[in-house]
C-alpha cells in the first residue's frame, strides 16, 4: 500500500480532486518538485509521476523555468440543473428500448456509451483469471455438489470485512449472497412492498430500477436530484407528508444517471428520517469505491441504528465483472429476504464464491481502485471537453466526482430517441433520456457511458453524436413548420 506507485496516485487524486473541485484555480502555481516531495514525505521521483500523472489528465502544465501551474482549462458547458419531476406516482411501462440498448453494448461493429459498464482493460484480467483457476482447482469437489444456504462463509466473511470500507459493521451470518446487486434489489423491493405500492426513488433513476418497479407492478415516485448532491431529502420529506410511500430505493453515492452524491450530513439525516418514519430503504451501493472523495463512499447503512436500511451491492464495476456476484445485508428484513432468495433462485456456485473471496481479501485492491479512479476521472475530463466542442449551443452535462457516466442535458429541440435511431444508422449506440424515468421528461437528454473502450475511434464517436444532435437541432424548426 505504501510503495512509489501507490504513493503517486494518491497524491496525484488529491491534487486533482482539489483542482476539480476550484480549491486550486486555473492558472494558480503548484508547489516544486522539491516542496511537494517533503510535503508528502516521498522521493523526487515520486513527486515527478505524481505530477506526469497530472498533466496526462490535462489538470496541471509545466512552463518553463517557472514551474507546474494549474491547466488553464477550456470552458465546458455547465453541469443541469436539479430535476423537477413530477409530484404524484407513476405506474412504470418501460417499452422494450431498455433491453435493446444493453444489447448493444457488446455487439460486434457497434460503438457503444449506451451502457454504465467497465471494460476489461480497466481490472487485472490475468489476477481474475489465476484466482479462479485456482479456486477450481482447490475446491474441485465443489463443482460437483450441489451449493445450499446463504453463501459460502468464507464469502460472507470477505464481504463483512469489505463492509468496513463503507463505515458499516456487519454479521457475515446476516449477509446473503445473490446473482446480482439487481437481483439484491429486487428480494428486497419484495420483502417490503405488494403490487401497487409506492416507491420513491431519484429522478432520474437507473432504467434497471425502473423495470425491477415495472415486474413487480409497483408504482414510481421519482424525487428531484442534483447532479452534484444526489437526492433532495426536502422533496423527500414533502413526498413522505403527502404520499403513501412504502419503500425507497436510492443509490446515495454516485447515483445512475447524473452521478450525484450525497453529503455526509445528508446521509446521517436520511438513515434518521427512515427511522422515524418506519420505511425501509434499499441502497445501493454498487459505485461506492468509485467516488473520488472518501467521505462519499460512506454507506447510508453506517448511520442506521434500527436496521431500516437494507444494503444491497456487487463487484461487478470495480472488482471482477465476470464473477456476478452480488450481495445483501436486509436489516430487520433479514430472514423474509433470506428465505425468498432460496425460494427463487437458491444459492451460488461456490467455487465463484470463493474466488471472489481471495480478490476482495487482496490487499492490492485500495491501490487498484485509486488507479481505476484515476484512469476514469481523466477520460471523463476529455469527454466532457469533446462534449463542449462538438454538441449544440446551450448543452449541459454532470461533472461527476467519480463513476463514468454523463448526463447530457441537450436543448429541447433535440429528440433524445431521433437521436438514438440517427446514431444506430451510423453503428453509434447511446442510451436516450426516456429510459430513465416513468415520464416523458428527459426526451431531450441522453446519457453516456465512457467506461467502455477508450481511443481515437470512441473520441471520434461521441463528436459524431454531437454533430447529429446538432443537425437534429437545426431540423426542428423546419419540421414544425411543415407540421
Amino acid at each position: 500500500m505504501d510503495s512509489p506507485d501507490t504513493l503517486y496516485l494518491q497524491i496525484a487524486q488529491t491534487l486533482a480532486a482539489s483542482i476539480r473541485a476550484g480549491v486550486l484555480a486555473r492558472g494558480e502555481r503548484l508547489p516544486s518538485l522539491r516542496d511537494l516531495a517533503a510535503q508528502h514525505g516521498v522521493s523526487l521521483s515520486t513527486a515527478v509521476q505524481a505530477y506526469r500523472a497530472l498533466e496526462d489528465m490535462r489538470l496541471v502544465e509545466t512552463r518553463p523555468r517557472s514551474g507546474f501551474f494549474v491547466a488553464a482549462r477550456p470552458p465546458l458547458p455547465p453541469v443541469p440543473e436539479a430535476t423537477q419531476p413530477p409530484a404524484d406516482s407513476r405506474e412504470v411501462d418501460i417499452d422494450k428500448l431498455a433491453a435493446y440498448t444493453l444489447r448493444l453494448a457488446n455487439a460486434e461493429g457497434y460503438i457503444s456509451f449506451g451502457a454504465a459498464s467497465p471494460s476489461a482493460e480497466l481490472f487485472n484480467v490475468e489476477r481474475i483469471r489465476r484466482t479462479v483457476t485456482r479456486a477450481a482447482l482447490r475446491h474441485r469437489d465443489a463443482l460437483c455438489e450441489y451449493a445450499l444456504g446463504s453463501g459460502h462463509e468464507t464469502l460472507r466473511r470477505a464481504i463483512a470485512r469489505y463492509a468496513l470500507r463503507l463505515g458499516c459493521q456487519l454479521q457475515p451470518r446476516d449477509i446473503v449472497a445473490t446473482n446480482s446487486c439487481l437481483e439484491s434489489i429486487t428480494l428486497c423491493l419484495r420483502a417490503v412492498t405488494r403490487p401497487g405500492d409506492v416507491v420513491a426513488l431519484e429522478s432520474p433513476t437507473y432504467f434497471g430500477f425502473l423495470e425491477i418497479l415495472q415486474s413487480l407492478h409497483l408504482r414510481a415516485l421519482e424525487i428531484p436530484t442534483h447532479p452534484r448532491d444526489g437526492l433532495s431529502l426536502d422533496a423527500l420529506e414533502l413526498a413522505l407528508d403527502t404520499q403513501p410511500v412504502k419503500a425507497l430505493l436510492v443509490s446515495p453515492t454516485l447515483s445512475n444517471p447524473l452521478g450525484g452524491s450525497l453529503p455526509t450530513a445528508e446521509r446521517r439525516r436520511l438513515a434518521r428520517l427512515v427511522r422515524t418514519r418506519g420505511i425501509a430503504l434499499i441502497e445501493d451501493v454498487l459505485h461506492n469505491d468509485l467516488a473520488e472523495q472518501e467521505d462519499r463512499r460512506r454507506a447510508v447503512r453506517s448511520f442506521d441504528t434500527s436496521g431500516h436500511v437494507m444494503l444491497c451491492g456487487s463487484f461487478s464495476k470495480t472488482l471482477a465483472p465476470g464473477l456476478r456476484v452480488g450481495w445483501l445485508e436486509a436489516g430487520r428484513w433479514t430472514e423474509p429476504v433470506r428465505r425468498m432468495k432460496m425460494a427463487t433462485s437458491g444459492a451460488q456456485t461456490t467455487f465463484v464464491e470463493l474466488a471472489m473471496a481471495e480478490l476482495l481479501n487482496h490487499t492490492g485492491n485500495e491501490a487498484a481502485f485509486r488507479q481505476m479512479r484515476h484512469t476514469i476521472a481523466a477520460r471523463v475530463d476529455e469527454a466532457r471537453r469533446l462534449i463542449a466542442g462538438s454538441f449544440p449551443k446551450g448543452t449541459r452535462v454532470t461533472d461527476p466526482a467519480g463513476g463514468y457516466v454523463l448526463w447530457v442535458e441537450m436543448p429541447r429541440g433535440v429528440d433524445s430517441q431521433a437521436l438514438f435511431t440517427a446514431c444506430l444508422a451510423e453503428r453509434i449506440a447511446i442510451a436516450p433520456g426516456t429510459l430513465f424515468s416513468a415520464t416523458d421528461r428527459y426526451r431531450h437528454c441522453v446519457r453516456l457511458g465512457v467506461g467502455g473502450r477508450w481511443d481515437d475511434t470512441q473520441r471520434h464517436a461521441l463528436m459524431r453524436i454531437g454533430e447529429l444532435a446538432r443537425a437534429l437541432l437545426a431540423a426542428a424548426p423546419a419540421l414544425r413548420e411543415a407540421a
